[in-house]
């Protein structure tokens, strides 16, 4: 860095700015972008590409057939002019720092007519405002902080905001994956564990779909003629859950289950959908082979399965240098930054398992992701950008 970094400068700024960080949430809470709907997940793109593109960023939107646009945004790290205190090109590192947020929200069009912006006893509240929307305007406000302190970092930094992240990143995992192999490391905007902690490990998540196919009969008639589906996965039900060690870190839930036509016919199908959490790559790997393998009990029933663990672990060995490095950065903002460990997954988990440094839960303090009280600390704000202005510069 040209300048020695002053991050309680840093914060002093930000809390000044704390109304223009506000209103630019509030716009950004007011564009509704449920993850299935491609022209409200596309709405929400064009609106950060814009602001992204006032703060100096070379920005690039990347559509998709089905999904939203996805947002690459690149701040370039300013190389010493003659006479001035910027970096010289051989102190500038080629390989970015990659940040990582999502564009795409749990909640459907509509949901703002019951659940509208609204700010009470220091918090904001709104559908997105903590996952993730107010991750994105403090790293956004940590470039704003850069810029207006002319402090420059030795590494690009560069965003990308994912379209789908909520409904499993099927349509920029790959992408997202290629950018963190040329990254020097990856800083994620999801929320910040309890009380600001950052997020060091987080679950591998899977989801797995069993179909048993049996023979319909009538119930009262015939019914040894048939095969029984919904018997018969009630059986696996009971093998599989088995299979989770709660007190390991693995954990099975199946949350979806049908079958059956009316009540006088045995049926011949029947579907379940399991959730599946795993601690670390090794569990993963257990659990993918047990229920792939599954068999039969009745010798004349059929099963079908499919699913596999699409988010590996992010393990806890890829961030805790990162994280020790954010606590002492922290602390010059006044933060005891603990660190945590999550059941949920996030694009982080494709960046760990590559090997890339991870830190996670960068984003906004509050509580409430995916439900009606989802809010934000309001005046967290200014300190995770600061947070972040001080990761940017010394990453």
């Amino acid at each position: 860095m040209g300048k020695r970094l002053d991050l309680k400068g840093l914060l002093a700024d930000g809390r000044a700015d704390l109304p223009k960080m506000l209103r630019l949430l509030r716009q950004a809470v007011g564009i509704e972008s449920p993850s299935h709907s491609q022209p409200d997940v596309n709405r929400m793109a064009h609106f950060f590409a814009r602001e992204f593109q006032l703060h100096g960023a070379r920005v690039r939107l990347l559509p998709h057939r089905t999904a939203g646009s996805a947002l690459l945004a690149d701040f370039l790290a300013k190389r010493r002019q003659r006479g001035s205190s910027e970096l010289r090109p051989e102190e500038i590192s080629s390989r970015p720092i990659l940040v990582l947020g999502h564009l795409d929200t749990v909640w459907d069009v509509g949901t703002l007519q019951h659940m509208p912006f609204r700010i009470e006893a220091g918090r904001a509240y709104g559908p997105g405002i903590l996952d993730m929307k107010s991750g994105i305007v403090c790293g956004l406000w940590a470039i704003h902080m850069i810029n207006a302190a002319r402090i420059w970092p030795r590494a690009p930094v560069r965003f990308f905001l994912n379209s789908d992240e909520e409904t499993g990143s099927h349509a920029f995992r790959r992408e997202i994956e290629r950018e963190a192999c040329r990254a020097r490391a990856v800083l994620v905007l999801e929320p910040a564990a309890a009380r600001g902690a950052l997020k060091t490990s987080r679950k591998g998540v899977g989801e797995f779909q069993i179909t048993v196919h049996g023979r319909s009969s009538h119930a009262g008639i015939n019914p040894e003629a048939g095969v029984n589906a919904i018997t018969e996965l009630a059986r696996q039900i009971l093998r599989i859950e088995k299979f989770s060690q709660p007190r390991r870190g693995t954990t099975l839930n199946p949350g979806v289950i049908e079958g059956g036509t009316r009540p006088n016919v045995v049926p011949e199908f029947a579907r379940v959908r399991i959730d599946v959490r795993v601690p670390h790559l090794a569990a993963a790997q257990a659990i993918e082979r047990k229920i792939l393998s599954l068999e039969a009990f009745h010798p004349k029933a059929r099963l079908e399965i499919i699913g596999s663990i699409n988010r590996p672990p992010m393990e806890r060995k890829m961030a805790v240098a990162l994280w020790r490095q954010a606590r002492q950065l922290g602390r010059q903002l006044g933060m005891d930054l603990d660190e945590a460990a999550t059941g949920g997954g996030s694009d982080g988990n494709f960046t760990a398992a590559l090997g890339i440094p991870t830190l996670d839960g960068l984003g906004g303090v509050g509580d409430g992701a995916h439900a009606r009280e989802e809010h934000i600390i309001i005046n967290e704000l200014p300190r995770r950008a600061a947070l972040l202005a001080g990761l940017f510069l010394t990453v």
